[in-house]
């Protein structure tokens, strides 16, 4: 067999372990699975999910290197998982540690023992810090991230690192999220529908507040005719049909579980709506941009700074009937729905194409520092 001269002077494929508390769909997941997909075969992963979900492996290109290694985890046991987690490291011995949010951060404490390169994405809060920080959290972030080169995707989040946690601001560095926006200019629109669609997509967690947006569209005028779509799944599905129910809402609203044709799902709604209690940057609200959409939202993270400020007046507070009102102010005129939807795709072009954040986030893999 001949000599392969490429074989003899490329470099190995670097080696990214990727820690998550689940690997199951969500917005980080999914930046991640795209992030694999620009970086190709310059690099192989490990995958870890903490709870055991890797429901979003599937979105990881075909091509991909990847091992998912057994994972040995004591709920509760943190001296134990330290050791447990340290010795792993050891073993695989990753260019990268690649931790994201609070559910990995007994990973950044093994690493204290250990000393692997560690790049640590910050997303934002669960419903357990939606109202305020826990203070053992963020004693911990304080310690065992200050090693770390921190990703935060929002300026809230920055100013958080640097007041509460007090990281060195070196070590910092935002990256807004970033989307394929071809990908969402280039759906055909389906046939128009008699009657107006709200559409939200988000996984059916509790910090999601779905609740909330079934309440507020149950207030909305019953001359304006809309329908909801709700496009993701999650432990909260059953109890959300449920109040559907309840509140005479089930011809009305449809639950299309989790879809892998957002851009197909978005293309069909008139408004796009987020009822989070909690996020940051969501990729959902830059989807909604791409597709050319106006939002009506909770004012949540850097929600209303990442919207064209057009669309400022329908970020409300979180309040069941202020949502209801955006949503509703949005729907009743179809011109006003046009002017901002054509200045959110313009904003998104203009700042969150996935490009600048895929080079961003290879400098930060594995540039200097």
């Amino acid at each position: 067999m001949p000599w392969d001269i490429r074989r003899l002077t490329e470099p190995a494929p670097r080696h990214v372990l990727a820690v998550f508390s689940t690997f199951a769909v969500g917005g980080p997941q999914v930046r991640f699975c795209s992030l694999v997909e620009a970086l190709g075969p310059a690099c192989r992963y490990s995958i870890i999910s903490m709870d055991g979900a890797f429901d979003c492996a599937a979105r990881l290109p075909p091509a991909t290197q990847v091992a998912f290694p057994a994972l040995a985890l004591r709920k509760g046991a943190t001296l134990s998982n330290i050791v447990s987690f340290a010795r792993m490291l050891r073993t695989l011995r990753p260019d990268v540690l690649l931790t994201h949010n609070w559910g990995s951060i007994e990973w950044a404490m093994a690493n204290h023992l250990v000393g692997c390169r560690h790049v640590h994405i910050e997303d934002g809060f669960g419903p357990d810090e939606q109202a305020a920080q826990i203070p053992r959290r963020v004693l911990l972030r304080r310690l065992f991230l200050r090693r770390a080169t921190v990703v935060v995707p929002s300026q809230t989040l920055r100013a958080i690192a640097i007041r509460d946690w007090r990281l060195p601001e070196r070590r910092l560095r935002y990256i807004p999220n970033g989307i394929d926006l071809d990908a969402f200019a280039r759906v055909p629109v389906p046939a128009p529908r008699p009657e107006a669609t709200i559409c939200t997509v988000a996984a059916l967690r509790a910090e999601k507040n779905i609740a909330r947006l079934l309440k507020a569209f149950a207030m909305l005028p019953a001359e304006l005719e809309a329908r909801l779509v709700v496009a993701g799944d999650g432990a909260e599905r059953a109890g959300l049909e449920a109040l559907a129910a309840t509140l005479g809402l089930r011809e009305r609203v449809e639950f299309l579980g989790q879809r892998g044709d957002v851009p197909k799902v978005l293309a069909g709604a008139s408004v796009f709506a987020l009822s989070s209690d909690t996020e940051q940057m969501p990729l959902s609200v830059l989807e909604a941009m791409a597709t050319g959409l106006p939002v009506a939202s909770t004012d949540v993270g850097d929600v209303r700074s990442i919207l064209a400020p057009e669309n400022a007046p329908f970020v409300v507070p979180r309040d069941d009937a202020a949502l209801s009102r955006a949503i509703a102010a949005l729907l009743v005129d179809a011109e006003l729905r046009r002017h901002i939807g054509t200045a959110n795709r313009r904003r998104a072009e203009e700042c969150f194409g996935e490009q600048a954040m895929f080079e961003a986030y290879r400098e930060v893999l594995f540039g200097a520092g």
